[in-house]
């Protein structure tokens, strides 16, 4: 039964597809000041199915790189142990249709990410895998949050102490809201520690390309400030500059970002259908 539980959590948590109740309230972003107009560290989120914001991240990016800037561009949509795949595949591939041929996984409409792997290959700007793979994430559901890490990772991001309670309340609030409250208790724990561990992989992986600066193309739930990958870049030194956007369906989520684009509710079938089965 906990081996089942393990690959059920895993499964759901692929690709991190999670969509909110249409009751929530509108979202709700506190003032913040003008930041630099290039970062060191730009998250951009999305609804993963939204195809009007993926368009909007694209033409804000695609304007930052016309005036000049050279960013890495770190991607959810790939798990982080088919980097060489990707290095190979970003050498070796003239088009994007090229290299999500040689990529394509799972749960991803590839068809919406097409334009930006086109302007990372046509202005040469890297490609990093920043996901857990399903079997990484098994893993951490099993054994938890350090699991996955080296001794100086779980040292210098304090893992090797329980999370605090109110990132770890949290973040069950928003897997049980995005499972349409229908996930069994036993499981959430797990899947807690394995969207965790995924925000301090992308944050890790981004420290990792610097001086260079980094976009984060993630879910809008692993751009917030509270609980995401800006929490874990946080919590080491030396501090970087970090700007989180959102790009939000009204009523669907309350997040905090830096900025917020809006965007008109993507038309769908219920998303809660494939629990109530």
């Amino acid at each position: 039964m906990k081996r089942l539980i393990i690959l059920l959590a895993a499964t759901v948590l692929a690709g991190c597809s999670f969509f909110k109740k249409s009751a929530e309230p509108e979202v709700v972003v506190a003032a913040a000041a003008p930041g630099p107009s290039n970062p060191q560290v730009l998250l951009l989120g999305e609804v993963h199915d939204n195809g009007q914001g993926h368009k909007q991240r694209f033409e804000e990016l695609k304007r930052r790189v016309e005036a000049g800037w050279r960013p890495v561009i770190a991607m959810e949509q790939f798990d982080r142990d088919k980097q060489p795949q990707l290095d190979s595949a970003q050498k070796g591939c003239l088009d994007a249709g090229c290299l999500i041929k040689v990529m394509k996984g799972p749960g991803w409409d590839w068809q919406l990410y097409y334009p930006l792997i086109q302007l990372a290959l046509d202005n040469h700007l890297p490609l990093i895998a920043a996901n857990l793979s399903r079997s990484e994430a098994s893993r951490v559901v099993r054994d938890g949050v350090a699991s996955s890490f080296d001794a100086g990772t779980v040292s210098a991001y304090k893992l090797d102490r329980p999370l605090p309670i109110e990132l770890r309340k949290a973040q069950e609030r928003e897997i049980r809201e995005g499972h349409c409250d229908m996930l069994p208790d036993m499981m959430v724990p797990g899947m807690v520690d394995a969207q965790v561990a995924r925000d301090i992989w992308m944050a890790k992986l981004i420290r990792e390309q610097q001086p260079r600066d980094v976009v984060l193309i993630a879910g809008n739930g692993h751009v917030r400030k509270d609980i995401g990958v800006p929490r874990w870049l946080n919590a080491v030194e030396p501090r970087l500059t970090v700007r989180s956007i959102g790009y939000v369906e009204p009523g669907q989520m309350r997040l905090p970002f830096d900025e917020v684009r809006k965007l008109d509710v993507q038309k769908r079938e219920d998303p809660c259908a494939k629990f109530k089965k």
